[in-house]
């Protein structure tokens, strides 16, 4: 096992910045997912730390050594790519010890580590066979296998289940976290795929635009974003975001008010621009009899697009306008007058339906219009009474 740290580590391609001042430190046997869309610099990093790709500025070091100029082979480190690349003309067995068979090991020795790491990723029996007898997911454990026998101080793992169908990667998600308890090793994943980060990691790094976003525990990042990018990448479905204004009473919008007292927010001020965002699963449908222990006074809405997921219904909510009339602003993300929740899926509902609806106050984040940095995640704590005054056509309280 080894630390990994970076330190300021930036690479530049003649104008284009692939990462920006990366600061990262990665603990001893711990495992951290590099998550964020196409393009966002996290293979970079990755390559950056295997030594495939040297950079621009800064320090990397695994262990106590810093290895910012050292080859890839000087480094202790093993990678297993999104390409499994195994040699079509060779065993099982060859595959996994063609590398130490170069280094010259003794027969002995690789023998004893083909044997360990077929038994850690259950490949036992299976030494003889050719790649083309094997399924996809038994060629990615020969890749893992050939990475284990290096017996490296930290796996790098760039995208290594994304030519694997569904199922088949929901299996392998199990499998590498079985091997990671089973070896205690330093493990520093690549994906795009968040359901990979969250179910795996100790740690998601969330990169975009070659810069380090936040790097917390999963259930963290989830719970408490630190800006609107990572609000609105971790989570499946993503976040509803409702823009507003800040006023001497709380949060102003379009279609309805949050009431609290806006001098408990820090770096912002009454006037200035305020992002709203709740997840799915914290609005509520009144017309059912849903309601959450803290609620917001009641929202007009009118169903849009109904999506049937077999466990749950996702519902499209057009909110309305203070005249009354719904939005015909469309697409998640594009409108902010939209809202995502999701139903039992026995429930009758139907398209362009007039419903009701409430968020919960605690679980209500609030961002900075400007620079998209969390203000706070949760309002009832910064309230002054426990209703909002809703607009006039919304069925708010006005008392």
């Amino acid at each position: 096992m080894a630390r990994v740290t970076l330190q300021d580590v930036t690479k530049r391609y003649e104008d284009v910045v692939a990462v920006d001042e990366m600061n990262v430190e990665i603990e001893d046997g711990e495992f951290v997912c590099l998550v964020g869309p196409s393009g966002c610099g996290k293979s970079t990093t990755m390559e950056s730390i295997a030594g495939l790709t040297k950079p621009t500025d800064g320090t990397i070091e695994i262990g106590e050594a810093d290895v910012t100029t050292l080859p890839p082979k000087d480094r202790g480190v093993a990678m297993v790519f999104q390409n499994i690349a195994l040699f079509p003309h060779m065993d099982v067995y060859d595959n996994i010890s063609f590398g130490l068979r170069l280094r010259d090991y003794d027969t002995n020795e690789i023998d004893r580590r083909v044997e360990h790491a077929t038994d850690v990723v259950q490949l036992e029996g299976m030494l003889d066979r050719m790649p083309e007898e094997m399924s996809g997911g038994q060629r990615q454990r020969v890749a893992i296998a050939r990475a284990i026998v290096r017996e490296p101080s930290v796996f790098l793992m760039d995208e290594p289940l994304a030519n694997l169908d569904a199922k088949l990667r929901v299996h392998m998600r199990t499998e590498l976290q079985r091997l990671h308890q089973e070896l205690d090793t330093t493990i520093v994943y690549v994906t795009h795929d968040q359901a990979e980060a969250m179910t795996m990691s100790d740690r998601i790094a969330v990169i975009n635009s070659g810069s380090l976003q936040q790097i917390d525990p999963p259930l963290v990042c989830y719970n408490e974003p630190a800006n609107l990018f990572v609000a609105g990448f971790i989570g499946s479905p993503s976040m509803n975001f409702v823009d507003g204004r800040l006023t001497a009473f709380g949060l102003e919008t379009d279609t309805f008010d949050l009431k609290f007292e806006p001098e408990h927010l820090d770096g912002v001020s009454v006037g200035d621009d305020v992002t709203m965002g709740i997840r799915p699963e914290d609005v509520y449908l009144s017309d059912i009899g849903q309601s959450a222990d803290d609620e917001t006074a009641p929202i007009g809405a009118t169903t849009d697009v109904l999506e049937p997921m077999g466990d749950e219904i996702f519902v499209y909510l057009d909110l309305e306008h203070e005249s009354g009339a719904p939005t015909d602003e469309g697409g998640m993300g594009a409108s902010s007058n939209q809202l995502l929740l999701s139903v039992e899926p026995d429930l009758e509902i139907s398209e362009n339906e007039a419903v009701t609806v409430t968020l919960d106050r605690s679980k209500i984040h609030l961002f900075d219009g400007a620079s998209g940095e969390a203000l706070t995640h949760g309002i009832e704590d910064l309230a002054d009474s426990p209703l909002e005054q809703g607009k006039p056509n919304v069925g708010g309280p006005d008392e």
